[in-house]
């Protein structure tokens, strides 16, 4: 009976504990939470009280798991202990990095809540995902460390491979090459902003919004709602066009094709009346000039700013669409044509065309046929006339 009774104590007072324990943790983040609205901290440390109890009932079961006496060789309650301690680390590097992340939310939350510049608060926002992710290598690998040390023969190996970590340090360097280029290549663009989440970029002539940055990589979410993931490198070795960059505000153009009778001053006007029209355009600038000309058509170049690029693209396109419709409902002549009949030949004052001689010609000939002999010169009618 007592080797029923023993393991069902140990155990049962373990996880009892534990889930009372957890339960009061969690009351007292709830209440810290409602009295500090201004932070998010309290709330979001909520979400680590999962690992949190699966830790400390871990903890409680591997200091008291020899008073259970299910194992009686000791060779099995090593065994067990082992697998209480791996099972331990790994849920410490699991509330480890609950913590940190949510240390991370929460500090880019009240950052972002405040009256910030957007270009500041996308490249904090960067550069705190970034540090996250580091965190969380970090502890991967030092979790991974420590589970390897609980083994006597990896401690052993461990010190033979320290003897010779220069040259493996060479050989390591050597063979990732491209990932530790890809890995510092991602902290430079992380503290030297030059590409921050939610900018938009143009890269391999691709137009687009940085969706996510890694350590190694980078995801650009495209117009068309495709994903193009690229290096990191890419972005410290080759130029690419950074669209926010500076501010988001940007200036498009237009351009047209026109007969050289198009009335460019009515044009102009009506560009006024269209960018007033559209809820896209900022205000800031516009206008409308004749750029260039060929022996059959002008180019005409309209001009308007927006506050970013979704608004220029839809603005551009509102442009050359209502200016169309207006030039062929009101100056369809403006349009260019292609003439495909033979251009009439305008014959100088006094003269005839060609074709109108001709037919004077013939019609004269015509009638000369029909007019009666005169007879031989000199002789007169019955009349004597």
């Amino acid at each position: 009976m007592e080797d029923v009774l023993r393991p069902l104590i140990v155990i049962g007072g373990s996880v009892t504990l534990t889930v009372i324990v957890g339960w009061l943790v969690d009351r007292l983040l709830t209440k810290t939470d409602l009295r500090h609205p201004e932070t998010p901290l309290w709330g979001l440390l909520r979400r680590c009280r999962f690992p949190f109890q699966v830790v400390l009932g871990t903890s409680l079961v591997r200091g008291s798991y020899r008073e259970t006496r299910l194992f009686g060789d000791e060779d099995h309650m090593d065994a067990m202990g082992l697998v209480l301690t791996l099972i331990l680390i790994v849920t410490l590097a699991w509330l480890a990095v609950r913590i940190s992340a949510a240390v991370v939310e929460s500090s880019y939350a009240r950052y972002a809540t405040g009256p910030r510049d957007p270009a500041r608060a996308r490249r904090v926002r960067t550069q705190l995902t970034l540090i996250q992710r580091v965190v969380t290598a970090v502890i991967g690998v030092v979790a991974a460390a420590v589970m390897l040390l609980q083994f006597p023969a990896m401690r052993a190996f461990g010190t033979s491979m320290l003897a010779s970590a220069g040259l493996l340090g060479i050989v390591a360097g050597i063979a990732a090459q491209s990932t530790l280029g890809n890995l510092f290549a991602g902290l430079q663009i992380a503290f030297g902003d030059t590409v921050r989440i939610g900018d938009t970029v143009v890269v391999e002539g691709e137009w687009g919004t940085v969706d996510e940055i890694t350590l190694t990589y980078l995801v650009v979410r495209t117009w068309d709602e495709r994903r193009i993931t690229m290096p990191v490198s890419y972005f410290t070795s080759k130029p690419f066009e950074n669209w926010s960059r500076g501010g988001a505000q940007m200036t498009g153009t237009v351009f047209f094709q026109l007969d050289h009778t198009a009335p460019i001053a009515e044009l102009r006007e009506h560009l006024r009346t269209v960018l007033e029209d559209c809820p896209t355009w900022d205000g800031r600038a516009w206008n409308l000039l004749v750029t260039g000309t060929t022996p059959s058509t002008i180019e005409v170049r309209a001009l308007a700013t927006a506050r970013n690029a979704d608004d220029i693209w839809t603005l551009r396109c509102e442009i050359r669409e209502r200016l169309l419709v207006w030039l062929r409902e009101e100056h369809p002549y403006a349009l260019p044509r292609i003439l495909t009949a033979p251009a009439a030949v305008r014959e100088p004052a006094g003269r005839l065309p060609a074709q109108g001689r001709g037919d004077q010609h013939a019609a004269g000939a015509a009638e000369l046929r029909a007019a009666p002999d005169p007879g031989p010169r000199g002789a007169r009618g019955p009349d004597g006339d």
